[in-house]
């Protein structure tokens, strides 16, 4: 009798392409997929704190490059994306926020949270898979999505809009990509102590909504998504295509 084994969780020999590189979830990302073996290009528009955390990566011994890019500006990110992959793993993790009242929420801040959150998502998830395609390769590809991709939440009605039509493209593609052995998949943490979740976590009242709903009792942590960033990106996933992890607390479970 032949045992099973446990599929590799190592990434060595894969190029991965970590957008919204610079901080928060897409750094904790991007140091993840650099531990576990991979080649990591980092993607962000500040181009300083970038240099920063590319180099704190190369001194551990890592692989990692910078690259500042816009990605709403999607003639460049599809000439980049051209002309340094193809990539074996996409982590987008560029996101933004204006959270208000769905009565006072204006044209201009529902363009600019769709106009990155969900249109440029789409054209770099696309722009990776193309390159993938051409190349005859397979991948993983996963969009930072969130808990409010499955819920509602209190003046985040723009920003559980976007959430939730990433889920809806990922699917998608997953369904039209499967063929290529490409799979596409969302990460949807709960409130992460990140800068941008700061930003929330410091309102004394939605602080207390947030740690009541969820059940482990606890904000997350960035190291809370490392690890299931490098499981999607690896051997480990690979029948797992078109669906979301779950990275809530238990958020989403009542």
């Amino acid at each position: 009798m032949s045992l099973p084994r446990t599929p590799s969780f190592r990434l060595e020999n894969r190029r991965a392409l970590v957008a919204g590189a610079s901080s928060g979830i897409g750094q904790a990302c991007a140091v993840a997929l650099a531990e576990a073996g991979a080649h990591v290009t980092l993607v962000a528009r500040r181009a300083e704190a970038l240099d920063e955390t590319v180099a704190q990566m190369r001194n551990a011994g890592w692989q990692a490059e910078a690259l500042a890019l816009d990605i709403t500006d999607l003639a460049a990110t599809d000439t980049s994306v051209v002309q340094r992959g193809p990539f074996d793993i996409l982590v987008n993790s560029a996101g933004l926020a204006r959270h208000t009242p769905a009565v006072d929420t204006t044209a201009q801040d529902y363009d600019a949270v769709t106009d990155l959150n969900v249109k440029a998502a789409y054209f770099l998830t696309r722009a990776v898979a193309k390159g993938l395609i051409a190349a005859g390769k397979p991948g993983s590809l996963m969009n930072i999505s969130s808990q409010m991709a499955h819920v509602g939440g209190i003046d985040r009605a723009v920003y559980c809009a976007t959430k939730h039509a990433v889920e809806g493209f990922t699917k998608a593609m997953a369904i039209e990509w499967g063929p290529h052995a490409i799979r596409v998949n969302t990460i949807c943490p709960t409130f992460i102590r990140t800068p941008l979740g700061e930003q929330t976590l410091a309102i004394p009242e939605r602080r207390r909504w947030i740690e009541d709903k969820i059940k482990l009792g606890r904000v997350g942590e960035v190291e809370d998504i490392m690890g299931a960033a490098v499981f999607l990106a690896s051997d480990a996933a690979a029948l797992i295509t078109g669906t979301s992890l779950l990275i809530d607390g238990g958020w989403t479970a009542d």
